[in-house]
């Protein structure tokens, strides 16, 4: 790596929106040919750091100064919106980080690319044309003609993100902004991004500035890190130097924060644990799962499944006989009072369609499921009522799973009217407060919107709505995928917590395998619709038997 020149120095960066500090005194600077990682929690000013450099900050109420803003020999600073449109995309590019919203629906993707190309150059259609192809390659995108034909809603989650990257670099910028490039992708296809990224970064020679909320992804990839709290740099340095002695408490909470898969605790430390010299960490021991395994399994199952089936019916096409998808394909399993059991696999496998098809949300072409000993085949609509009392859901993205128009209290009240659990306001009002106390949280948030919530006060709040008809069985559908590193720890502390208390049941669905082997007592593992494997977690994670599951383990950042 050439450490002679930097491509971008910033010094004593401020920024204020509506008289409100948002950044404080940030100061940094990228090499030629380095990466530098960004970290932080969410509402660190990670992002509108990046921004800042793009001058994409908001434009009113805003205030920016610094004392030094140079890319290269260029003030940054002292830019116009002409001189703005002719370096973004071109010197200065950005992988933004959710695809499916930065990406045109309407428009087919080689489209889009060409965009840039004729943003920023004067080639002839038939060389834009090769150009996109040759940058789909370069990212490793299958079939490159195809992709340019397809819209977005017709690629996978990594193949957006692929033709994302492929725009940002169809320019040849020397500087990459990379915002959470990784977070929503499944832990094979995260590796596969990263990797992509060094291998490009190595052979155009460009400095990049990758931003993210996990330090294992960061490990990986950068060659300095920066550690961001409440608009400030708390810490900075070497990538090796700052793993193997991380100086500021915060910079600890967040490598430590993340369950990991060679020990399993009892409960795990949070940021604030890392300013609480009495707090110790404690591992289960061996010998107490056990016992607890051994008990658990005397019972008869809770929820028993039998060559679950669910299938859609494909395109009608005139004189051929209509064709099935299959989604699901025969599955069985048992889960137990008291259990988590956990279910893995990539976005596409299945999870979340044989999920619906257990509360009949989605209802299963064929097989048999038992909840309690009784059948469900043939169950009636006020039965149906009764089992979703029983079998609750947690939904990936609680500001989606929230009505924005509805209070907290009206939220968690819902169920509790639908049901018929609370028969008047006061006792309903009292009920709510019960269960904010629950999930920790104060009675004042009964006012409050979903939009004056954080990530994991919403979750909390998603929580105590599938807490208010007293379940027995919670599915959790990709429950902590959005959430920062300690948020993710106290919500996980805190689904442990509340099994324990109420006896309750998780299936507990995620592609986070540290997150699965951390909360379950046996995972299944899915692959295109079918179980692939199905073990004990701590055995399936020392000894894994199918080549899909050593391929998902082996691509956990460690």
């Amino acid at each position: 790596m050439n450490k002679t020149e930097n491509i971008l120095t910033i010094e004593n960066l401020c920024l204020s929106i509506e008289g409100k500090s948002i950044l404080n005194n940030i100061s940094f600077s990228i090499q030629k040919n380095e990466i530098v990682a960004l970290v932080g929690e969410s509402g660190s000013g990670k992002s509108i750091t990046a921004l800042s450099l793009l001058g994409l900050e908001p434009q009113q109420h805003t205030v920016l100064n610094a004392k030094r803003m140079d890319f290269k020999d260029t003030a940054l600073d002292s830019f116009s919106a002409k001189d703005w449109e002719r370096v973004r995309g071109n010197t200065i590019s950005m992988i933004f980080q959710e695809p499916q919203s930065s990406l045109n629906p309407s428009m087919r993707c080689g489209k889009q690319v060409i965009e840039v190309i004729n943003r920023h150059t004067q080639y002839p259609y038939n060389e834009q044309y090769d150009k996109v192809l040759l940058a789909f390659e370069e990212v490793q995108l299958p079939d490159p003609e195809r992709i340019f034909r397809s819209y977005p809603h017709e690629l996978s989650g990594g193949q957006k993100q692929r033709v994302m990257i492929a725009m940002a670099l169809i320019c040849k910028p020397k500087l990459l902004i990379a915002d959470e490039p990784t977070t929503a992708l499944d832990v094979t296809v995260q590796k596969e991004i990263i990797e992509l990224l060094k291998t490009l970064q190595q052979k155009t020679e460009m400095s990049v500035l990758f931003i993210s909320h996990d330090l294992n992804v960061v490990k990986q990839l950068a060659h300095k890190v920066l550690v961001m709290y409440q608009g400030e740099i708390i810490e900075s340095g070497e990538t090796s130097v700052l793993f193997k002695s991380p100086q500021h408490p915060y910079t600890k909470g967040l490598l430590f924060a993340r369950p990991k898969t060679d020990q399993r605790l009892q409960i795990l430390p949070t940021l604030a644990d890392y300013t609480d010299l009495t707090f110790q960490a404690y591992d289960i021991p061996k010998k107490e799962r056990l016992e607890f395994h051994k008990q658990l399994y005397k019972q008869p199952p809770i929820l028993e499944v039998i060559d679950l089936e669910k299938k859609y019916k494909g395109r009608f096409q005139w004189f051929e006989k209509r064709k099935y998808f299959i989604a699901v394909q025969g599955i069985s399993f048992k889960l137990y009072a008291g259990e988590t059991l956990g279910l893995v696999g990539e976005s596409g496998c299945g999870k979340s369609t044989l999920a619906k098809a257990l509360i009949y949300l989605d209802p299963p072409s064929a097989g048999t499921i038992f909840f309690k000993g009784k059948s469900l085949k043939n169950i009636r609509k006020k039965e149906l009522q009764s089992l979703r009392k029983e079998i609750q859901f947690i939904f990936q993205d609680p500001y989606a799973a929230l009505n924005p128009l509805k209070t907290i209290g009206s939220a968690i009240s819902e169920p509790l009217l639908v049901h018929g659990i609370t028969q008047s306001k006061k006792e309903t009002k009292k009920r709510v407060l019960e269960l904010l106390e629950q999930v920790g949280l104060a009675d004042e948030f009964y006012t409050r919107y979903p939009h004056e919530l954080s990530g994991g006060q919403r979750q909390r709040t998603v929580i105590a709505r599938a807490l208010a008809t007293e379940p027995q069985l919670i599915i959790c559908d990709e429950s902590v995928a959005a959430l920062d590193i300690s948020v993710q720890a106290q919500v996980l502390n805190l689904l442990n917590r509340l099994k324990r208390e109420l006896g309750l049941s998780y299936l507990f669905i995620s592609h986070d395998l540290s997150v699965v082997k951390y909360m379950s007592d046996r995972v299944m593992v899915m692959q295109e619709g079918r179980l692939v494997e199905f073990q004990e977690a701590d055995t399936l994670f020392e000894h894994p038997q199918n080549n899909y599951t050593k391929t998902l383990i082996a691509a956990i950042p460690e």
